[in-house]
């Protein structure tokens, strides 16, 4: 296979990073309801407005979902047929495109609220997802989003379990590695250090493992406010990861990154693309923090056509997604244009403190460091995702 390789030209030599695109998400909505509704508590991503960020240059796109949908029973299976068919048929979609699709497992290393103590059941889990998405060259495996406040070694292990299983099942796709303290690069040096220890058993180069780290460019990181510390923060925070990448001879991608609409952002966002650009001996390139149908007014939303984020933010980043001929946006597919619309059926719910002045549908109505309308318009009600969101469904 062909990998594709995205390219920002440098004046002076030309530069290359393997793939720029944004997060997908919604399936993983409506954390504590579970199994939860498809319409009223979760949403799969919108494979029309995927085509859209495909036909800019986006060539990955990283799919977010919930492990307790998906085997709610018990984490070493049976899987629950209907969720999986709609994680099939959103994953299909998008390699349909000539995209790549990263299947992301996002729990913080934790299933219904509890650390995965077992390393041979998260074994399993993998054992089950690489079986159904084997056959397909364009999945990237990721092995659980954001894990925090763990034992490092553990850490270390469940990476590594989680490696082992895919590899007894496919040795040719890619596997993003996550580690402690959410991923942050910017802690990656002084938490994470261990994870250089990681082993492919099917390549000893350990060429397909790739090390994904998160950075937000906000006081604390978190990426909760719209808000940029400085214009040089974003390099500042992924230069000492950078140097450990380099040191230790492994590759890395910014799995989730994001800037608010103002000048600072704007201007870190670039510098910091800037640096991976010239940075892409040891960096693959980065996906935005995020796209989905549910995200409304969300302060980095990505999605087609009205979010602030594609709004705002497409310009900024897409000369990362020129093709390494630079001929413009695209990968190896021969359309100029893919047209793909998909209808959903939802549903809602009627709160009591709903009002007619509150946030909108499918606005933000909460979330930690959460300034805006906390109520919703009626019949909306606020809805926790999680402790950083809150949206009116």
């Amino acid at each position: 296979m062909r990998i594709v390789r995205l390219c920002r030209l440098n004046p002076y030599s030309h530069v290359y990073v393997p793939g720029f695109g944004t997060n997908e998400a919604g399936a993983e909505f409506g954390q504590g309801s579970y199994p939860g509704e498809l319409g009223t508590h979760y949403i799969w991503p919108d494979l029309g407005t995927i085509a859209t960020l495909k036909n800019e240059g986006m060539n990955i796109f990283r799919v977010a979902f919930s492990m307790e949908r998906l085997v709610p029973t018990s984490i070493t299976g049976p899987v629950a047929d209907a969720y999986m068919n709609d994680l099939k048929r959103t994953v299909n979609g998008i390699t349909a495109l000539g995209a790549y699709a990263v299947l992301d497992p996002h729990n913080y290393g934790r299933y219904y609220g509890n650390i995965i103590t077992s390393t041979t059941d998260f074994a399993a889990f993998w054992t089950i997802l690489a079986t159904e998405f084997a056959d397909n060259e364009l999945v990237i495996f990721d092995t659980n989003n954001e894990y925090h406040t763990m034992d490092q070694t553990h850490v270390l292990n469940l990476n590594q379990a989680a490696i082992n299983a895919i590899r007894t099942i496919t040795t040719t796709q890619y596997i993003f590695v996550e580690g402690n303290s959410w991923s942050g690069a910017w802690t990656w040096t002084t938490i994470n250090d261990n994870m250089k220890a990681l082993t492919d058993p099917s390549d000893p180069s350990g060429s397909k493992i790739i090390y994904e780290m998160h950075q937000y460019l906000d006081s604390d990181g978190s990426g909760t406010t719209p808000n940029c510390v400085s214009a040089s923060i974003g390099r500042e925070r992924v230069t000492a990861a950078t140097n450990w990448l380099r040191e230790n001879g492994k590759k890395g991608i910014l799995g989730e990154f994001a800037g608010g609409d103002n000048p600072t952002c704007k201007s870190a966002v670039s510098d910091m693309l800037e640096f991976l650009n010239d940075a892409s001996d040891v960096w693959m390139g980065g996906l935005w923090w995020a796209a989905g149908p549910w995200w409304g007014n969300y302060i980095f939303n990505m999605e087609p056509p009205s979010g602030v984020g594609y709004q705002q933010y497409l310009g900024i980043i897409k000369p990362y997604f020129v093709d390494e001929d630079g001929e413009g946006p695209g990968t190896t597919t021969t359309a100029t244009s893919t047209t793909l619309t998909t209808t959903t059926s939802t549903t809602t719910t009627t709160s009591a403190t709903a009002t007619s002045t509150g946030a909108p549908r499918w606005g933000q109505c909460g979330g930690n460091g959460w300034t805006g309308p906390k109520v919703c318009q009626s019949p909306w009600t606020c809805t926790v995702v999680n402790e950083w969101y809150s949206q009116c469904l």
